[in-house]
């Protein structure tokens, strides 16, 4: 589990969220049909930022999986929200545009 009190990059967010994924078979296979990313794809799409933001989304997007990820980790929400920011930019509803 890592300590909530250390900062961690977005990368590290990111990699720390499909590593997560990848433990939950059920919820990768969702991700990866809404997604249209094929399993052989993952190596070649982790490279993408787009699809890195829209994993991020995946997981916020329903707060149940997002707690049960943070849970599961010891990451703070806070966190995802700042990676889902680094990979998607700032939105309208941040008040960072």
């Amino acid at each position: 589990m890592k300590n909530s009190s250390i900062p961690v990059s977005a990368e590290e967010t990111a990699i720390a969220v499909l590593s997560w994924l990848a433990g939950e078979p059920d919820m990768l296979g969702r991700f990866l049909a809404l997604s249209g990313t094929r399993p052989d794809h993952l190596r070649q799409a982790i490279r993408d930022p787009a699809f890195m933001a829209g994993m991020l989304d995946f997981l916020m997007a329903h707060e149940p999986t997002l707690m049960a990820f943070c849970a599961a980790t010891g990451t703070q929400p806070e966190a995802v929200v700042r990676a889902s920011h680094h990979y998607s930019g700032p939105t309208l509803e941040s008040g960072e545009y």
